[in-house]
């Protein structure tokens, strides 16, 4: 069979970024869509074009097919052949890293990344099935303040999602949606919407809406995770003598215990008390010792009879002063 150079269908070096490649198949399936486009062959080519942007767009899919067009797979009549007991690890089946439509593709696409079973043959036997392919998925960021992630929270947010109009030009339609955050939400981590993504060709199913939490700064705690940090102050001597304190969380006050002798930057955990999931994040304290601005006389003398008493304590002894 024919090798099909998918860098030349698209028009893009093979050193081309996925941007470089996204940007050339909007520009290309602009132009050959088969709902609008007067050029000849426009449907089969539009084909062309989607195959080789699902293998192309695919790292993993573009990493076996560049493997295989530097080995040169070719029979003696110069025509492709894969490898004896080539399987392709992406093994396409209709459910891969884009989830596109396999039907509408070539023997050649088969041969390299598996087949999509009998939904493929009915097409390449009769051409009896409507061209579909799958929407594109859409990635948007949300911001959170700490509180929404950690009870859960309702928003609206605005989206612009990909569509090609009547002309086969694709444009963006801003989109509003109310998201249901549940509770316990990271930064990093998706909300995901199905069929909320840019609409499908042919009657086949949109892509999704994949929205990645970024949640606002927060002036009392920070987030490691699951894990949600404070730091919190107490006085000397609490620190000295141990005591039982009150401190925030973001369920609600509780009670901890310094223990005697603490010291700035010691770490105290309260369990299952950062962002909600399974397992549940920790709170995690970290003690600050701190002094008032100003003494009284009284506390002054105190301060020099501890001096006095506590005289062979050396604070710096390990820096060698």
């Amino acid at each position: 069979m024919e090798f099909k150079d998918y860098y030349k269908i698209l028009g893009v070096a093979e050193a081309a970024s996925a941007d470089d490649i996204k940007k050339a198949y909007r520009k290309l399936a602009r132009k050959y869509h088969p709902d609008v486009s007067k050029e000849k062959d426009a449907e089969v080519k539009f084909k062309e074009v989607g195959e080789a942007y699902e293998v192309l767009k695919d790292p993993e899919k573009r990493a076996e097919y560049d493997q295989l067009k530097r080995m040169g797979a070719y029979s003696e009549d110069g025509r492709f052949r894969p490898p004896p007991d080539w399987e392709s690890a992406s093994n396409f089946s209709g459910g891969g890293f884009t989830e596109a439509d396999a039907r509408h593709f070539s023997d050649f696409f088969e041969s390299v990344f598996g087949h999509g079973g009998s939904a493929h043959r009915t097409y390449r036997q009769g051409h009896q099935q409507s061209f579909r392919m799958r929407g594109e998925d859409v990635h948007a960021k949300i911001a959170l303040f700490l509180e929404e992630a950690f009870h859960g929270c309702e928003k609206q947010v605005q989206v612009q999602v990909p569509e090609i109009d009547e002309y086969g030009l694709v444009g963006h339609r801003s989109k509003s949606l109310n998201v249901k955050i549940p509770a316990g939400m990271g930064p990093g981590q998706h909300v995901r919407l199905r069929g909320q993504g840019a609409a499908g060709f042919g009657g086949a199913e949109n892509g999704d809406l994949f929205l990645e939490v970024d949640l606002a700064p927060h002036p009392v705690y920070s987030v490691d995770g699951k894990d949600i940090y404070l730091t919190l102050p107490v006085s000397p001597w609490e620190a000295a003598l141990g005591a039982t304190v009150t401190a925030p969380t973001l369920s609600g006050k509780v009670n901890v215990k310094v223990p005697k002798g603490a010291s700035s930057g010691q770490k105290l955990r309260l369990k299952g008390k950062g962002l909600p999931g399974k397992p549940a994040g920790d709170q995690i304290i970290v003690l600050q010792v701190t002094l008032p601005k100003s003494h009284s006389a009284d506390a002054e003398a105190l301060y020099k009879e501890l001096a006095e008493k506590e005289k062979s304590y050396n604070p710096r002894s390990k820096l060698g002063v």
